[in-house]
């Protein structure tokens, strides 16, 4: 060989190494069955220099652990919970006379419940018709919004009532204009023009001389609310008195044995109700029922038994009974017997019975036994309460022969 050339068969040959590798490599790739291509994607392969070099094998992934699928849970229909109240049946109101005397029920939203639940109350009675003229949000301070004392003139002289039933201010709670300046709540200047304001009312309810009936308002979950209701009623009292009204208290219904709110309470029927609203302010269906029923009293007093059946209606005639004075003179009566003092009716003996006299009792023990005296006690026993000494008892002398000499030494 010349010098400076080397034959190049080492490298050719490790170029065409490469090139076949790369052809059969190629060739399984695109031969590889399907099995074999998706074993491979799931499977990380080594590259050729790889495999050249650290040997044609696989990494091996750790099988996947394969939770078991929890049963789903059965979705319910939520059941509509059962109340404990008792379920009244439905009021089916009768159809009202031409004539039938006329309830104004007038106030606020109290005032309102209240007159539903006379509606209730007179549902079956045909001679009575409850007239709702009440608002809301009214009272005796805003009388920008709504002025009673105006008001009720007009409503007296359009229903014409045979009676007026108030309850209000329960939206009261508020400062009063006085003129030109403001009052504060409960105070001196407040509560007069507030009583001034009802009295005027109070005057209008009575133009037609039509009896007044004031309901008092309840007590509610605000204690502060509560305590101004105690201080309006003060006043609701007074106004109605001097109105020759009626005042109708009906906080005892509302509160428990210790004068503190309640939610729930007896209903009309003594039966345990739901009487107040979630606000602690509204009142439930049996609450409204609840106010009607103290207003009802009064009422019964103005038309008489209201739950008759109707008002003016004539009452059937019942067939005349008439009775024989013969047959009254032949009836066998008896001689009324006395629980007290069976004496007196003559009903210690059996008729026909005749009754041998009892004998006397002779010995102490049958005076004991029958009529109760103890036999008299000998002087000086334990029972012998008289004081009396037993006499003494001489104790027996000895005989000559048992007597004994002491002799001293």
């Amino acid at each position: 060989m010349k010098a400076g050339w080397v034959r190049p068969y080492p490298l050719r040959r490790l170029a065409c190494l490469f090139l076949a590798f790369a052809m059969v490599a190629t060739a399984l790739v695109f031969t590889a069955p399907d099995s074999a291509a998706q074993e491979q994607r799931q499977k990380p392969r080594r590259t050729f220099i790889q495999r050249l070099l650290f040997g044609n094998y696989y990494y091996r992934e750790p099988p996947r652990q394969i939770r078991p699928a929890r049963p789903r849970k059965k979705v319910t229909k939520a059941q509509p919970k059962r109340s404990s109240e008792p379920v009244e049946p439905a009021i089916v109101a009768v159809e009202k006379q031409p004539d039938a005397k006329v309830i104004l029920v007038v106030g606020d939203f109290l005032g309102s419940g209240l007159a539903e639940g006379l509606t209730d109350a007179y549902a079956q009675t045909p001679g009575i018709r409850v007239v709702d003229r009440s608002s809301g949000s009214s009272g005796f301070v805003r009388d920008d919004f709504f002025n009673w004392p105006e008001q009720i003139a007009t409503m007296v002289e359009t229903e014409k009532p045979a009676a007026i039933v108030v309850m209000l201010g329960s939206n009261d709670r508020q400062q009063i204009r006085t003129g030109d300046t403001r009052a504060d709540k409960l105070s001196e200047a407040w509560i007069k023009e507030y009583e001034a304001r009802a009295t005027v009312f109070s005057a209008g309810a009575r133009q037609n001389d039509a009896p007044l009936i004031w309901v008092g308002m309840p007590a509610f979950k605000s204690t502060s609310m509560t305590a101004d209701m105690l201080a309006l009623n003060d006043i609701y009292r007074r106004v109605a008195e001097n109105a020759k009204g009626e005042f109708v208290d009906v906080w005892d219904g509302f509160v428990d044995e210790n004068g503190a709110f309640v939610m729930s309470g007896p209903d009309i029927n003594g039966q345990p109700v739901r009487l107040r609203s979630s606000d602690g302010i509204n009142v439930t269906k049996a609450g409204k029922r609840k106010l009607a029923f103290y207003a009802e009293k009064p009422l019964s007093k103005i038309f008489g038994d209201a739950k008759a059946p109707a008002i003016g209606v004539p009452t059937p005639t019942l067939p005349e009974i008439t009775v024989d004075p013969a047959a009254i003179a032949k009836i066998d009566r008896t001689v009324p017997i006395s629980l007290t003092d069976p004496e007196l009716d003559g009903g210690s003996e059996l008729l026909g019975l005749k009754v041998s006299p009892k004998p006397k009792p002779t010995t102490p023990g049958e005076r004991l036994a029958i009529e109760g005296v103890a036999p008299d006690a000998a002087p000086g026993r334990a029972d012998d309460f008289s004081g009396s000494k037993a006499p003494a008892v001489a104790a027996p002398a000895l005989p000559e022969s048992e007597t004994t000499t002491v002799v001293r030494q």
